[in-house]
């Protein structure tokens, strides 16, 4: 037992040292050292993610709205400036609870519920990729069935996931869109992250990384740029999801709409579209 609650404090004094370094930078110390390890956790979480929506949305718009004006979209694709500021506004009402979600499975990896481990040197190099590959996988089929239930059935639609589906056309949508989401909304889509913890040994400042991460891979997948780079589930598919509400619910690869038969192919709706506009011509 003295064993385990030695390797445990592992973890706190992992978690104390990130919350030193970000807080430290961010904040007078007596507005934050006196707090409880879990709120100056949570409070964290909020700061970082809340700099890195904003870092990456901002960098993100000004080069592809800016720098690459006509190069990516054309003009009349991009959104306005109202439409952002409402995206920004929906993101900063949910920030506070979406960042809940990794303190929670912090204060569960500091108590020993999950599989996770301190130190990579812990296990070989190959299990470490094995089981980041098996984790990616796990969330992967997480959040394509919670994304693809939240279509379904309608009151969690209604309530909840129309809430971001209201940006449903290319000039209505952007980077800063990637978290414009109901709070549970949000939250349920990221649960499979955690729920992999207890499945999956994965490493904790990797899990970390990757929580986070999500914020830079929303706000890439909502700018309406088609990098046709298989099998990544880039904006151009995620885009066709915005309009038909119906296909392409997949959040890094598109192999479990694959699999479950709601895969539909920009470059095929492309080809279709043109072909309408052909028909309509003729007519």
């Amino acid at each position: 037992m003295a064993v385990d609650n030695v390797y445990l404090m592992q973890f706190v004094d992992e978690t104390s040292f990130y919350n030193r370094i970000v807080l430290s930078h961010l904040l007078p110390s007596n507005l934050w050292d006196p707090l409880p390890h879990f709120l100056q956790t949570w409070l964290r979480n909020y700061l970082a993610g809340t700099l890195l929506y904003f870092i990456s949305g901002f960098l993100w718009c000004f080069y592809i709205y800016y720098l690459k004006l006509n190069v990516y979209l054309p003009k009349d694709a991009i959104p306005t400036r109202k439409a952002m500021l409402l995206q920004i506004y929906v993101a900063m009402k949910a920030m506070p609870w979406y960042t809940l979600l990794p303190t929670v499975s912090e204060y569960m990896i500091e108590s020993g519920w999950t599989r996770c481990y301190s130190r990579v040197g812990e296990v070989s190099w190959i299990l470490y990729f094995v089981s980041i590959a098996t984790y990616l996988v796990l969330v992967e089929f997480g959040i394509y069935w919670m994304h693809r239930e939240l279509h379904d059935i309608k009151p969690l639609y209604k309530y909840l996931h129309a809430t971001h589906h209201i940006y449903n056309k290319q000039n209505t949508l952007s980077p800063f869109a990637g978290l414009a989401f109901h709070p549970l909304d949000g939250i349920l889509q990221a649960v499979p992250h955690v729920i992999a913890l207890f499945i999956v040994p994965i490493h904790f400042t990797t899990h970390l990384g990757l929580l986070f991460m999500e914020a830079i891979w929303t706000a890439n997948i909502h700018d309406c740029i088609h990098g046709n780079i298989w099998p990544v589930m880039g904006a151009g598919y995620h885009t066709i999801h915005h309009t038909t509400y119906k296909h392409n619910y997949g959040h890094y690869t598109i192999w479990m709409d694959w699999m479950f038969g709601s895969l539909r192919d920009p470059l095929l709706e492309e080809v279709d579209n043109n072909n309408k506009d052909s028909s309509k011509k003729a007519e």
